[in-house]
This record gives structure tokens, C-alpha cells and sequence, in this order.
């Protein structure tokens, strides 16, 4: 029976997941962790802690963390050291820094540490996945990737410039905030070995991050085959708000539309692309199904969706982007510790 829970951070999404919280857990005590001292009591809420002494004491059972990336692993660390489960939003830090660490702790606690990586639950995408694992258009050789929006225009009733998104200090940038997009498509066609990337800011945007990054990735080859090479181009400029994948295979092409839900698929020797699937998800719906494979985790010690070393692949590949970018030049990653799959 989980009867603490703790969310840690009430931002945008802090509020999403205390909504969710309620839903799912409606007689647990669900506190707020907050910076600032208020006498509001946050809606769906118990109340509030401003103080990490506090939170020891109330010893949650469960804690989402939501503040800013580069607050992510300290407060975890706390956490995992009382024996809290952990749902930590993407990306799962800011850096590399401790990440392995958290990991070993929550592992040696047989604690659940998932990443938030919602997309995975998104049915579309699902599908997408399993087409391709199914070699709906035959082996895959090629696959091009692209996310945007204008940042301006993202999150309405707020000023950009002072958002997560756009300051450094906070885990701001493309790299982290489109994160998504690297760790699906590790999701889908496996681990990445090398990594070329270019980072920069093109726009006259008031932010002191990137907003634009092209990058190549080079997928671990299976034996004997012929590397599968991807390209994701992230950004925060563009107007027309976008997210599509594209994999090109042998037997035509295979597209998955994360805005409006639908899989087509573009036949070799056909003229047209020909809907496939089609699932318009609301809102939380996806965070719905995280939070229930969260919970199904931590009552029956199973494993994730998307787990830390998930959480740590994503950014093991954002961190050789950054250096790629850098010195101008492929970043090999090295394969990360086999820490297991089954807890």
C-alpha cells in the first residue's frame, strides 16, 4: 500500500504528475516539495515541504522528481538513501555526473528508478516499433528524425526566456529538453556506437543555450550487416511544430507522425503513403501509463519501461554530442555497464 508520496518540483509537468498522483493514489498523503515558501496549499496536495529535513522525516515511499535537470541526481541521491522509489523526469540529469551512482544505489536498495521518457507509452509509436521489429518494410536502412517548435510559442501564459528550456543553469537546450527523440530511437533500433554532431544558436532568441542540433548516429551493427545510420535534427525555431520519424527500408518506408498520431507507410512501387494507424492520444494519457507502470513496478519489483541505465544511455549520447560538436569530430561511445534486467 503506498501512503506517501512526494513530487519534487511544481512546474508544469510537477502539476501534470501531482494531477495524476491524485487519480491513482486519491487517500494517499501527497506532499510538494517547493524552493519557495508559500502558505498555498497546492490543489490535490497535502501540503507543502520546504526543507529536505522535512521530507526525510515524511520518508515517501514514492517521489517524482520534476525541478530542473541540474537538481535531478542530488535530490535523488537523498531519496534513494531513505529507500524512495523514483519516478525522475527526463532527462534523468543535466550531466553524467553521479548518474552511475544513483543507478548502483537504487540497485542495491532494489528501489525502481524509472526515466519519464513518456513517449514510449505513446500507442502510436508503439506500433511504429512494431512494425519495424516486424519487418513490415524489410530491413531498415536508414532513418531520418525531426522535432521543433518555436519556443516562444511552447508553453503559453509564461515568458520563454526565463523557462527551463532556455537557461543553461537549469539543463536548458535542445539536446536535453528534445531528449525524447534520442532515447526512442535507441528504443527501437538499439544501442548507438558513435555519435556527429553539430550544436548551435541561430536565432536571435533571448536564451544562452542551443536551439538548433543536427546529429548522426551510428546504431551498433548486427553481425555481419551493413551499420544503420540516423539522423535527428532537434530545434526550438521553427514555426511549423513538428515530430516525425522516418525509417527506410527495403520494401518502402515507414512514418510515424507523434502530433497527430499515425503511422503510414509509403510501398515500394505505390505513388502514395497509405495510413496504417491511427491513435490521437489526450494529454496525459501516456503519463497515465507511465504512472501505472510505475506503480505496477514498485508493488511487484519488476522492471520499468524505461529504466536509469535508459536514462543513462540518453545521456551518454547527448553528452558525445556536446564533445563531437565540440572538437568536430565522431565521439565513440563505450558500452555502458551491464547493471541487468531483471531486479
Amino acid at each position: 500500500m503506498i501512503n506517501r508520496v512526494l513530487i519534487f518540483g511544481l512546474g508544469s509537468i510537477g502539476k501534470r504528475h501531482l494531477r495524476l498522483a491524485r487519480d491513482l493514489l486519491p487517500n494517499s498523503d501527497i506532499r510538494v516539495f517547493r524552493h519557495q515558501h508559500t502558505n498555498d496549499i497546492p490543489e490535490n496536495s497535502n501540503g507543502c515541504f520546504f526543507e529536505i529535513e522535512d521530507v526525510i522525516e515524511f520518508a515517501p515511499q514514492i517521489a517524482v522528481i520534476a525541478s530542473p535537470a541540474t537538481f535531478h541526481i542530488k535530490f535523488a541521491m537523498t531519496l534513494a538513501s531513505i529507500g524512495t522509489h523514483l519516478l525522475i523526469e527526463k532527462p534523468l540529469s543535466s550531466s553524467l555526473g553521479g548518474v552511475s551512482k544513483l543507478i548502483d544505489i537504487c540497485k542495491k536498495k532494489d528501489l525502481t528508478l524509472m526515466t519519464g521518457y513518456n513517449l514510449r507509452f505513446s500507442p502510436s509509436l508503439k506500433k511504429f516499433r512494431e512494425l519495424l521489429n516486424n519487418e513490415f518494410v524489410g530491413k531498415v536502412l536508414s532513418v531520418r528524425c525531426e522535432v521543433g517548435q518555436y519556443l516562444p510559442s511552447w508553453r503559453s501564459g509564461t515568458d520563454y526566456r526565463f523557462g527551463v528550456s532556455a537557461r543553461k543553469e537549469l539543463g536548458g537546450g535542445v539536446l536535453l529538453e528534445l531528449s525524447h527523440e534520442i532515447d526512442y530511437l535507441s528504443w527501437i533500433f538499439g544501442d548507438v556506437e558513435w555519435v556527429s554532431a553539430t550544436l548551435a544558436k541561430q536565432s536571435n532568441l533571448d536564451i544562452d543555450v542551443e536551439d538548433v542540433a543536427h546529429i548522426s548516429l551510428g546504431f551498433v551493427p548486427s553481425f555481419e550487416d551493413n551499420q544503420l545510420i540516423g539522423v535527428v535534427n532537434l530545434d526550438f525555431i521553427r514555426h511549423d511544430t513538428c515530430r516525425l520519424c522516418v525509417a527506410i527500408g527495403e520494401k518502402g518506408s515507414l512514418r510515424w507522425n507523434g502530433l497527430t498520431g499515425v503511422v503510414d507507410v509509403y510501398k515500394a512501387g505505390e505513388n502514395n503513403w497509405y495510413q496504417l494507424f491511427r491513435y490521437e492520444s489526450k494529454s496525459d494519457e501516456s503519463y497515465h501509463a507511465e504512472w501505472v507502470n510505475f506503480l505496477e513496478c514498485v508493488s511487484n519489483n519488476l522492471n520499468p519501461l524505461v529504466t536509469g541505465e535508459d536514462g543513462l544511455k540518453a545521456l551518454e549520447i547527448i553528452e558525445a554530442a556536446r564533445k563531437s560538436s565540440l572538437l568536430d569530430k565522431k565521439i565513440f561511445i563505450k558500452p555502458i555497464t551491464n547493471y541487468g534486467v531483471v531486479r
